[in-house]
This record gives structure tokens, sequence and C-alpha cells, in this order.
């Protein structure tokens, strides 16, 4: 037992260290985008931007390049580099979004300990976290059992308090989202002032979820482009990013087709491509998990959340033009691909965006660019996605692959 917490220890330091550095690669980018812009200025007394603390860094995230699928698809094939965001994932946006939202409404007040909950496989609570404690609350994240162990690590080194609870329905009362919303509720009632409060964010069902994404993610995506863009991909966990940044740019980039990522198991690309929520795992007797039969985190439902749901008309009409769905074997296999040819160390998300981007340029043809979202890294999936014998033990070959031709086509 100890040397399993020293382990634990280990790898809960190592993935600070790399956030840290990431968060200074990301400063020093930003730097040398306003030094570039101010080079014909030299007479300009000013002294460089600083940023007035830590929420100050999120967004406005680099658009990368992703050579290797660029250079075998003819196309361009770009990549939004969410994990240098403060808090490592594109969780942060909405983590500031929301809570800001509900300081404006009074719902919430700094230095009153005051509480946010929320129900998450990580990524989400760890931006809460850390937003949570700039700001001046207390944070309660609960979170699947199932989930790598270095999120709650690292949740914890964020100051705040983690409750795990086994895997079930979202009908479940104990599912971790419900679990998270009766903390909230009974937070504070024995405070006569009614000052110190919880609040639950309620990121799967809350629109101001896919409303971050529509005022900070996608503008920024239309002005790094220049408009020039011929396809967005992304999976769909809440369905806040690719709801919110689907919906801004369409009417501003007419031709512009929209795809889901979806991983194994989950139900969401049937929707999106036949009307009906289905996944082969859905047969009976051959589901393994609670939730979605996949060692991808963070994305893939077998239901419809609200913010999802607003991708569909009245009529059922979906807004996406269509959806692939990608295997843990492609997802495994990409991720080592993107680290032995482009030193991007991605976490699983990430990886299944990359494939269906891949797919997606190799159906469109040369000459097209195709952007995905680099939601987070690797270094908060080292215990299970990043962690070969753990890969192994569920058949996955771990070696980087030889040619992008051993990937499925899916369209």
């Amino acid at each position: 037992m100890p040397d399993t917490a020293a382990a634990h220890t280990s790898v809960c330091v190592l993935a600070a260290a790399a956030s840290l550095v990431a968060c200074y690669q990301l400063y020093r980018w930003r730097q040398q985008q306003h030094e570039h812009e101010n080079e014909h200025e030299q007479t300009d007394p000013r002294p460089t931007r600083i940023a007035r603390g830590v929420t100050a860094l999120i967004g406005n995230t680099p658009l990368i390049r992703i050579n290797s699928l660029s250079d075998a698809t003819g196309c361009e094939v770009l990549g939004k580099a969410e994990f240098l965001n403060p808090g490592g994932s594109s969780k942060d946006r909405i983590a500031l979004y929301l809570i800001e939202r509900a300081e404006e409404r009074g719902d919430l007040h700094p230095h009153t300990q005051s509480c946010i909950f929320e129900g998450t496989s990580g990524s989400t609570g760890i931006s809460l976290a850390m937003v949570a404690r700039a700001k001046g609350y207390g944070c309660h994240i609960v979170m699947p059992s199932d989930q790598a162990i270095e999120k709650s690590q690292l949740l914890e080194r964020h100051g705040a308090t983690v409750e795990r609870v086994a895997p079930c329905s979202i009908v479940d009362a104990n599912n971790f989202v419900n679990v998270a919303r009766r903390r909230a509720q009974t937070y504070g009632a024995d405070d006569p002032s009614g000052q110190r409060r919880g609040y639950f964010v309620d990121q799967f069902e809350n629109p101001l979820n896919a409303e971050a994404h529509y005022r900070t993610t996608a503008p920024e995506i239309l002005r790094q482009t220049g408009g020039r863009i011929d396809a967005f991909v992304h999976g769909s966990g809440t369905g806040g990013t690719i709801a919110g940044v689907a919906r801004f740019l369409r009417p501003r980039v007419p031709h512009l087709r929209c795809f889901l990522a979806d991983p194994q198991g989950s139900g969401l690309a049937n929707k999106v491509n036949h009307g009906v929520m289905y996944s082969d795992s859905e047969r009976e007797g051959s589901r393994r998990r609670q939730q979605v039969d996949t060692l991808v985190e963070g994305v893939g439902l077998n239901r419809m959340t609200r913010n999802f749901a607003r991708l569909f008309g009245t009529d059922g009409a979906c807004a996406l033009d269509g959806a692939v769905t990608v295997s843990d074997r492609d997802a495994v296999r990409m991720s080592r691909w993107l680290m032995a040819n482009d030193g991007l160390f991605v976490g699983s998300s990430a990886s299944i965006n990359c494939v269906a981007a891949l797919s997606i340029a190799r159906k469109l043809g040369p000459g097209h660019t195709i952007v995905t979202i680099l939601a987070d890294s690797g270094q908060r999936h080292l215990t299970k996605f990043w962690n070969d014998d753990a890969m192994a033990g569920l058949g996955h070959t771990t070696a980087a692959p030889e040619s992008l031709d051993d990937f499925d086509q899916l369209l």
C-alpha cells in the first residue's frame, strides 16, 4: 500500500508539473503574439500586458496545425489547443462562465463559505476547483469511481472535496450527478443569514454551458481561421462545446459541415445519423459498464442532455451533418501516433476527435480545412488510457501505428 500511495503521489506531482509547464507555454505564446502585433511600434513605452490572476489566462488558446494528419491528407487539419488553458482543459471556459453568471444573478457571493458542487468525470471538476479557489469559494466534486485516480488527486491538490461513487445510471438516485445535486441542496441549510450557499453547476443540463462556447470558443475559431473552415468535428459529453460552436459558426460560414465524433458504446452517433438513441453495447447481456462501454473518458452518452438537444429542431432534424463512431482500438492508436509523429500528448477525447478528423479529411479530399478540439492532455490519463499495461490488459496494441492507413475509414 505505501508503494501504491507513493506511486499515486508521484503521478499527481508529474501531472501538476506538466500543467504548470503548459500554463507557461501558453503565457509565452500569448506574449509572443502581443510582441509580434507591436513589433513596428518601437517607441511604445508600455510594458507587456499582465494577466490579472489565473482566470485571465482562460481562453484565447492557439489553433495549431496537426502536421502528420495534414500532410497525409492534403488538408489543413487544425486542433484548438484547449489543453493549454491554466486548468488543463476546455472545461476552464464553462467553469469561469457559469460561476460568473451565478455571481451576476446573486446566487453566489465570494468569501461567504459558499461552495460549488458538481458531478463530473473529472475535467470540469478540476476547472471548477481552480476557479473556485481563485474566487473565494469551496468546491465539492462527485465523480464515478472508475475514472482515472489522478483526476481525484489533482482535484484534492486544488483544494476540492472529492467524493467517488459507484457508476450507475442517471435514473439512479446514487448517480454521481444526482448525488452532487443533493449535496448542494442541503449545504448551508443551517445558515440563518442565507449567505452560506451551495451552488449546483449542472453542466449537463445548464444551457449556459453551450453559451460559454458560443461566446468564447467559436468566435476564436472564426477569427483564427479567417472564416476559412470547411468542417468542424468534436465529441459530446455534456454537448456544450459542439452545440455552442456549431450554432455560432453555421450562420457565419454557410458551407460549413459539422460532425460528431462518438466513442464506441455511446448512442449519440446513432441518434444523429438515424434519429434513434442506440449502440451495439445496448444489446441484452452485452454491456460491461453502467454508462458507456468505452475506455474513453469525458465523452459519449446514451441519453440526450439539454445542451446536446439544442442541435435538434422540433421536427427532430439534426443540425449536424453526420456522426462517426470511433473504436477504442483506434482511439488508443491515434494517441500513440500523435505522440510519435507530432509530439502531441493528448487525452482520450482528443484522440477520438483526431480519428474522426482524419476520416472527414479523407472524405472531403485535399484542399479543405478541418478544425477539431484538443480538449485535454494525456497528463490526467496516466494510470488508464496512457498506461500501456492497462491497455494491453484490455487487448489494445500500444505501439504507434506504422501508417495512417491502419486506421478505419469511418465515412
